[in-house]
């Protein structure tokens, strides 16, 4: 029996959850960022 699929199946799902985790982190932070930003320009 072939275990090739499943080994390639599962690091692909790996590899698009970091991804997807990395992306999702990645905006988190440009909000915050901007909202810092804005509470650091108010008078």
């Amino acid at each position: 029996m072939n275990h090739w699929p499943f080994i390639i199946a599962a690091y692909a799902v790996v590899v698009a959850g970091v991804g997807g985790l990395s992306l999702f982190s990645w905006l988190a932070m440009r909000r915050a960022e901007a909202a810092a930003e804005a509470l650091r320009n108010r008078p």
